[in-house]
Order: structure tokens, then sequence, then C-alpha cells
């Protein structure tokens, strides 16, 4: 189970925090795109947090950002009667540009070697691609899994924010070097899982 599986139950927590966002005439496009915007920010101040781990505070307040507008821009959506597949197409691609952006900035800092970096991306990908291709062959999205990306921000805001605190190596990696290892793992399992979930449910 991960947090994207709880999407229903966060509804309390998202529902009046849009009726606001409303009032201030953003619409879930802007939202999504805000998202990205976010993100791009938080790719920054990672980058410059290899000369200053100060800047790690911005990055985490960014990250944090990042995930509350794209779990904003699904609940406004459904508050103004927007939800529709380009929202939906629009909100996709602003998520995989932002998870790309995301470890990217870690791995240009050097918390990271590269070649776990890559692995990373490449499992979140598949993990996202593996998710929403369910829907090409006509089953429904697929959420399940060991880390979802509602996981993998929350991991990166503890994740930076202790950096921050604590800019020292690790047995060999620093703290977000650690996170993103793990992410690598948990993410390439994700997406097996959900691979063997949707393919024995097609047979059905």
């Amino acid at each position: 189970m991960t947090l994207d599986d709880l999407r229903e139950a966060s509804r309390s927590l998202t529902e009046p925090v849009a009726e606001i966002v409303e009032g201030a005439g953003l619409t879930p496009n802007m939202l999504s795109v805000l998202s990205l915007f976010f993100s791009s920010l938080a790719f920054l101040f990672y980058c410059l947090s290899a000369s200053d781990h100060r800047m790690l505070f911005g990055a985490a307040i960014m990250v944090m950002l990042n995930g509350i507008a794209d779990a904003l821009d699904g609940a406004l959506a459904r508050r103004m009667g927007y939800a529709d597949r380009r929202g939906d197409f629009l909100d996709h691609v602003m998520d995989r540009y932002s998870d790309v952006l995301l470890l990217s900035g870690i791995i240009f800092a050097g918390y990271v070697r590269w070649e776990i970096g890559f692995l990373a991306v490449v499992g979140v990908l598949m993990t996202s691609y593996i998710g929403t291709q369910a829907q090409a062959v006509s089953f429904r999205r697929c959420y399940g899994g060991m880390l979802g990306r509602a996981d993998r921000v929350v991991f990166l805001i503890i994740a930076t924010l202790a950096n921050a605190l604590y800019p020292h190596r690790i047995e060999g990696l620093h703290i977000l070097g650690w996170t993103v290892l793990i992410i690598m793992v948990l993410s390439h399992i994700t997406a097996i899982q959900r691979f063997v979930h949707i393919w024995r449910s097609l047979d059905r």
C-alpha cells in the first residue's frame, strides 16, 4: 500500500483547500504548471546546495509546494467540474518532468553517483508508465506497489531537511544519496509489482 492509495481518504483535507484556491482564481491546469515550476526551483536549489548545503532548506520547501500543487489540481478539477482528458494528460506530463527534475537536481549536486541516479530515474518513470499504461489496455489505472509518487515526495522532503541539518556522509553516502538509492530499489520493485498485477488481471 502506498500513499497514492489514500487518495479518496485525503479528500477531506484537499477539498477545503481547493475551495480557497478556487477563490484565488487559479485553475487546475494552472496548478499543474505551478507544480512543474516548483520542481524546477527545487532542481535549482539542489544544484546550488553543492556549494552551500543551506540551500537544501529552499529545496525542501519547493518539493513540498510541488507535492501540494500536484495534490490540489485534481481536487480543484472535481470541484470546478473541469475534470477532463486534457487536464489529466497535462497533469501526468508535468508530474513526469517534475520527477526527473527532482532526482536530477540531487544527482547533479553530487549526492549520489550518476549510475545510481540514472537507475532511480528509470525506475520512477517505469513505475508511472506501467501504472498509466494499464488504461491503454482497457484496465483501470494502477497505483499499487511499494512506492508511489506521494511516497517519493514525502521521502524527499524529509531526506532533504535531514541532509540540510546533517550535511555529512554516512557510510560513504549523504542522506539524500541513500534516499535516491532506496528510491531506485523500491521503484523497480513497484514497477514489477504493478506489471505482475496488471498482467494477471488481463487474463480474467
